[in-house]
């Protein structure tokens, strides 16, 4: 039995929908966040950078989304779950996997420490940090987020997912950059094939169950 080590409204939902595509069995273990919005220091018992989702699978721990999504494919066989070999939507899909937490999590990431900022020093010195952190959001992070979702926008315009014409893991290993990007952006940008990919995703029963295995996951209503 593979057990999901879970926290809340985190990456981890997508491994769940995972699972639930590939119809494996497994059980969830879940942790809140802490009053500072991170991991309970419980998760360093499982591996030692206490971060989540990680998978304990027949006494293998299995830690990073990318290759845990890598693991459960190459182990259990998700060949509907990415284009055959040696063709154009393979390269695309690979791209994608990676890109995900490779690209589009370390910017999105760093748009949310520098929304944080200001809240987290002294109130007398907030004035000054929330100028330092506006700043650098309009004129280094806000330009790059605007690049990344144009490409979003492009690439599922050309057929309606990341990887071709069908569904696959990419689009599992993207929704979480694109629900929470969708989530923290405003109503002036025209986001109409982005929101018409969540709708297509979150109407697949997998992700429906993982929902209800994994339990609060705020980006789903972004």
């Amino acid at each position: 039995m593979i057990t999901v080590h879970y926290l809340d409204n985190s990456r981890a939902h997508r491994i769940l929908w995972l699972l639930e595509e590939l119809g494996l069995a497994y059980d969830v273990k879940t942790y809140k966040r802490t009053s500072d919005y991170r991991a309970p220091d419980s998760l360093k018992a499982i591996h030692p950078l206490g971060k989540s989702p990680v998978i304990v699978d027949d006494g293998r721990v299995v830690a990073e989304s990318g290759a845990i999504m890598d693991y459960l494919i190459e182990t259990f066989g998700g060949k509907t779950l990415h284009p055959p070999a040696g063709t154009d939507e393979q390269l695309r899909y690979r791209y994608w996997m990676h890109y995900a937490e490779g690209s589009a999590m370390p910017l999105l990431v760093m748009k949310l420490i520098f929304a944080r900022i200001p809240g987290q020093v002294p109130f007398f010195i907030r004035p000054v940090a929330r100028m330092i952190s506006d700043g650098v959001r309009r004129k280094l992070i806000d330009p790059q987020v605007a690049d990344h979702l144009a490409l979003w926008t492009s690439e599922l315009a050309r057929d309606g997912w990341f990887a071709g014409r069908q569904f696959s893991a990419a689009d599992i290993a993207m929704s979480f950059p694109v629900e929470g990007a969708m989530s923290a952006i405003g109503h002036e940008r025209d986001t109409t094939v982005l929101r018409q990919w969540m709708e297509a995703i979150r109407a697949r029963p997998a992700y429906q169950h993982a929902l209800q295995r994994g339990g609060e996951y705020r980006y789903a209503k972004s």
